[in-house]
């Protein structure tokens, strides 16, 4: 297939560079442009901000002219990385304006017509997008991308939806490159835990519910389950970690849970999407797996890895679940959420 020119909202900052060095080399999707504040417009990518991750700047994006961020010259597939202070009307313009956004940003997460997308999970979801325009008047769209300790969760619970859920309490151990650059001050995070993240436990919370739960009739119906959450950031550079027990409806064996995990698969993996990792969660037999440092980084950061599940004292079950907050929770998920959006033809 002919490839598709794509931008990134943000592209400067430490989000965007993720959407920049996972769009390399990408067999459906040429990145061609670049929006960001005023501040940077005008310059080459390589002259508006120093490159915060491993390895050097992509040649191609480092000598990519930044345009401010209005419509105008973007292609029409669009990836955001914005900051949340000020993505709400920048992206809704460019949704006004014909754009198709596919968002990281956490503004439009929970609004009644936009799409909280986890594609192995909820694809169906999809189908809320002619309500959206019909409701907006918008001749683009707004898709959306879970907070990223939110995408570890919703993907280690949903082979379990299967026994129905009543209830989850879940604490984060989550890496410093979730809170972006420079991010938490060394003398705060080195040897310590830090136990609040702003905002976090509220947004696993009610993200939880809506991505496990359905749409019907042209409206979202939340998970019937109760969703507690404890956030806390660790000395971690990459992978978040979440501890977990869950309440099912049926009463599943051991045997049963683990069998629905290894066996669990989503429409990214049917229909072979290029981000889209073979086994979407795996599970690990290991007493001490999974780990950050060593599984976060594996199956291209795209996959969820689930162990230690065993019985519960308080509620059914309990386990351990671990992902690349800045891959899966991320860059990564954004573009496999548009990669799904291509084979259902919603993009050309």
């Amino acid at each position: 297939m002919k490839q598709i020119e794509v931008g990134i909202l943000g592209g400067t900052g430490m989000v965007g560079q993720h959407f920049i060095r996972f769009l390399e080399g990408h067999p459906w999707f040429k990145l061609t442009w670049l929006g960001a504040s005023d501040r940077s417009a005008g310059k080459k990518l390589r002259e508006a901000t120093s490159w915060r991750l491993e390895g050097e700047m992509p040649a191609a994006a480092a000598e990519t002219v930044v345009s401010d961020s209005k419509p105008g010259n973007a292609p029409r597939l669009l990836f955001s990385a914005m900051d949340a202070s000020v993505a709400t009307e920048i992206e809704r313009a460019f949704a006004e304006a014909g754009h198709i956004v596919v968002s990281n940003s956490r503004n439009h997460r929970m609004e009644p017509d936009i799409p909280l997308l986890v594609p192995e999970v909820n694809a169906d979801h999809l189908s809320i997008l002619k309500a959206q325009q019909q409701n907006r008047g918008w001749k683009g769209t707004i898709v959306t991308n879970p907070n990223c300790s939110t995408v570890v969760l919703t993907m280690a619970l949903a082979p379990m939806t299967q026994f129905g859920i009543n209830l989850v309490i879940a604490s984060t151990m989550q890496a410093v490159s979730g809170a972006g650059y420079p991010g938490v001050p060394s003398m705060d995070i080195l040897g310590n835990v830090i136990p609040h993240i702003g905002g976090e436990e509220e947004k696993m919370q009610q993200e939880t519910q809506k991505i496990l739960g359905a749409v019907k009739n042209g409206r979202f119906l939340p998970l019937g389950a109760r969703v507690s959450a404890h956030c806390n950031r660790v000395a971690v550079v990459d992978g978040h970690l979440v501890a977990a027990s869950v309440e099912l409806v049926e009463k599943p064996l051991l045997a049963d849970v683990i069998n629905a995990i290894q066996q669990f698969r989503g429409v990214p993996q049917e229909r072979k999407l290029p981000s889209a990792p073979c086994r979407p969660v795996i599970y690990m037999p290991e007493q001490d797996r999974p780990q950050p440092r060593r599984d976060a980084p594996r199956e291209n950061g795209m996959s969820v890895f689930v162990g230690r599940l065993r019985e519960c004292p308080a509620l059914d079950y309990k386990f351990v679940a671990c992902g690349h907050n800045t891959i899966r929770g991320a860059a990564g998920a954004a573009v496999l959420n548009a990669e799904l959006m291509v084979s259902e033809g919603l993009i050309d």
